[in-house]
């Protein structure tokens, strides 16, 4: 930590975010399916719930972990 409160701030924003697209994309290759041909193409309301929910806790865990 810095004693800048803004760089600390962007560090950890950052953090976050690098942090969200390692655990999505691991998320995806785990399903046996392909989300966004269900979501998108197939129109599938289960499969767009549950990858919202999935997104929602990995970035509350995330969130919890930093604060």
């Amino acid at each position: 930590m810095s004693e800048y409160p803004l760089l600390n701030a962007a560090l950890f924003a950052s953090l976050g975010v690098a942090l969200f697209a390692i655990a999505a994309s691991i998320l995806l290759r785990l399903t046996p399916l392909k989300l966004w041909r269900e979501i998108v193409e197939e129109r599938n309301m289960a499969v767009a719930i549950f990858a919202g929910a999935a997104t929602l806790g990995i970035c509350w865990i995330i969130a919890a972990a930093m604060h």
